[in-house]
């Protein structure tokens, strides 16, 4: 049976719409960095090559390898951790050309750097691009975070953010890092915008 992470992750993938906590462990992600807006060509180009290494991970048994400890499973959303310049930490308001990001797709625990060097090998190959140089593979744990889905417009995330701020304070925590999580559920090409779901995250301790 094909894993699937929104019904077995539900806890990190399927948050109500209002503020929880959750214990994030370590995870393997395909990640890229980078600076700008993300309404930039150059960040769809980023995420193009992060799909095509995560599906070239999925599709590996088809193209005669199947790694040690393969299974059948749905291929990870799209996430992306979120900073601003110093510049744009100083601005009064929201200059996306200040974000600095880091956008990832999560890969299964089979996922070795043996296998990711197959797969880029094969990318490199089908569908080159010189973005592919710019992946990196490595883990990242979030740990103790709150959390909470947010029903649509990227730009009416302010308001949910508050709300989380508010649990935060309430239940004694402080944020570690403004550096926020979000990870994309919808398909914003095929979404209407009222529609989007995304989870938010910060990463929190306590006080």
């Amino acid at each position: 049976m094909k894993y699937e992470w929104r019904k077995t992750e539900k806890n990190l993938y399927v948050p109500k719409a209002e503020p929880q906590l959750v214990t994030v462990p370590e995870q393997k992600f395909f990640m890229i960095s980078g600076k700008g807006n993300p309404n930039s060509e150059e960040f769809a180009e980023k995420i193009g090559v992060l799909y095509s290494m995560a599906y070239a991970v999925r599709m590996m048994p088809k193209k005669g390898y199947t790694p040690e400890g393969y299974f059948e499973y749905t291929v990870y959303p799209l996430e992306g951790v979120w900073d601003l310049t110093e510049q744009g930490k100083l601005s009064d308001s929201l200059d996306k050309d200040e974000l600095l990001y880091t956008i990832m797709i999560r890969q299964p625990e089979f996922v070795t750097r043996e296998v990711v060097d197959i797969a880029l090998e094969n990318v490199k190959k089908k569908k080159p691009h010189p973005l592919l140089d710019e992946i990196t593979f490595d883990t990242m744990e979030d740990g103790l975070s709150v959390q909470m889905m947010h029903v649509g417009s990227y730009d009416d995330e302010p308001e949910t953010f508050r709300q989380m701020k508010d649990f935060i304070e309430e239940n004694d925590l402080e944020i570690k890092t403004l550096r926020h999580r979000e990870i994309y559920l919808s398909d914003v090409r095929k979404t209407e915008k009222s529609k989007l779901k995304t989870v938010l995250r910060y990463r929190v301790q306590n006080k």
